[in-house]
């Protein structure tokens, strides 16, 4: 199964994420290391494009197709990667949940932005203004996601509440 992540910096995607894929013994695939080390090769993340996610679209094809289950931590703000998302998905011929993770209390959400350390050597953090002008890029959802707000939910909570939703979309079912 391929579980991919959506939210904007900061609503707690790789703490989540992280904990789910540790739970389920998964592939675990973060765009921002692979950006960032790209980076560390020379691109410059403004040059860099798609770059990051087209290369973890290849490995998360290459694990979906060992049979590995596959949870991919990214943005994906843009219609266009959360489809390229569901064409991996498509042709690995395994289900796929999206899950969007908010945190709806604006306050508590600019404290863990203005309050994150960098777990990625030389990795520059969004500041508040950043997300907030990438809430304002986020294309519209046209597919049915899992929303939950981390604003109210501990981590815990929301790896049984993907865990359970997954059960729902499983082999046979249309997943999200």
């Amino acid at each position: 199964m391929l579980i991919v992540f959506a939210g904007l910096p900061g609503t707690g995607k790789t703490t989540v994420a992280q904990a789910l894929a540790r739970k389920l013994a998964a592939v675990y695939l973060r765009i921002d290391t692979l950006e960032q080390a790209l980076i560390s090769l020379g691109s410059r993340g403004a040059e860099m494009g798609p770059a990051g996610y087209r290369a973890a679209y290849a490995v998360a094809q290459d694990n979906l197709r060992l049979g590995l289950s596959v949870v991919a931590d990214a943005v994906n703000s843009l219609r266009v990667t959360r489809e390229a998302w569901r064409r991996v998905a498509r042709e690995a011929g395994v289900p796929i949940v999206e899950i969007e993770l908010v945190c709806l209390d604006a306050a508590m959400h600019r404290l863990r932005v203005e309050g994150r350390r960098a777990d990625i050597a030389d990795h520059a953090l969004p500041t508040w203004q950043n997300v907030l002008e990438r809430e304002r890029e986020f294309d519209a959802w046209e597919s049915e996601r899992l929303v939950l707000d981390t604003a109210v939910i501990p981590v815990e909570q929301a790896v049984e509440k993907i865990i359970h939703h997954m059960s729902l979309s499983g082999p046979g079912r249309s997943g999200c």
